[in-house]
């Protein structure tokens, strides 16, 4: 599971997600990206789940480049317990995806081998996801 090595507060507030994303919005390592297309959390086990998708269908040729970490705690109270007597403890990690941020990248395979990876890959994220190339800005969404 991903998950940061240590981080300065244990706890973080929730924050908002507006606007698009400010950075990492270009196929910049390899030939093929996965782009999201709506904000969300997306916790480390979604991250991990896409890239044994994506392993799982590459097999061993080509390379996978995983363009986002999941930096933020989020926090959760136990069951059955009263409002009040402060925030509960660490649950899991997300990453901040906002639109426009790619979030997989593929080189070294063929084109018909990164759409299928990625098209699985984008199945397990909870956010509509567009592949993308290298040389148009376009794609198609998933």
């Amino acid at each position: 599971m991903l998950m940061p090595k240590r981080v300065k507060y244990r706890k973080q507030q929730r924050g908002r997600m507006r606007g698009e994303a400010k950075g990492g919005t270009t196929v910049a390592f390899g030939d093929w990206g996965l782009k999201a297309l709506a904000p969300a959390w997306i916790t480390s086990q979604q991250i991990e789940a896409g890239r044994i998708a994506i392993m799982r269908v590459m097999k061993k040729s080509g390379k996978l480049w995983i363009r986002v970490f999941p930096d933020k705690p989020y926090t959760k109270k136990p069951a059955e317990t009263r409002q009040g007597k402060g925030k509960g403890n660490v649950e899991g990690w997300v990453s901040v995806v906002k639109p426009g941020k790619i979030l997989f990248e593929i080189a070294g395979v063929e084109e018909t081998v990164a759409k299928e990876a990625l098209m699985y890959a984008a199945s397990k994220l909870p956010i509509p996801t567009k592949i993308v190339s290298r040389s148009h800005i376009g794609g198609e969404a998933v």
